[in-house]
């Protein structure tokens, strides 16, 4: 398994900025997709982005569409989310996830404890 840990959350007004990250210790982070969810208060936990092992393959939830963009650094054992024009219904603790094959299958067997990310109006 992929050992994970997320930082980069914090308090952002609407309109503005954040970038998290999430690294990842193992072997196998090279050949694994990625992925990154989030969980509102209240609400199910919800799919966001996800990467494939080479960056080759980038699928996003709708509502973030033009505004979130996920990627990796192998070199480093990173993923990132870079997310830009943050909304309040962005409110959520934001969770990394390791694929359990190279691509997006959507099946993962790995997960960070999360990171709050909270939008003000």
């Amino acid at each position: 398994q992929v050992q994970l840990v997320e930082s980069g959350g914090g308090l952002v007004q609407a309109g503005g900025s954040l970038r998290l990250s999430c690294a990842a210790s193992g072997r196998t982070f090279g050949s694994r997709g990625m992925a990154w969810f989030r969980q509102a208060p209240g609400k199910e936990r919800e799919f966001v982005a996800a990467i494939s092992w080479n960056g080759g393959l980038k699928k996003y939830v709708d509502s973030v569409k033009g505004r979130f963009t996920i990627s990796r650094d192998t070199a480093k054992n990173t993923v990132s989310l870079q997310m830009n024009g943050l909304k309040l219904e962005d409110t959520a603790v934001y969770y990394c996830a390791a694929d359990r094959t190279a691509y997006i299958s959507e099946i993962y067997d790995s997960w960070g404890q999360g990171t709050q990310v909270t939008v003000s109006s």
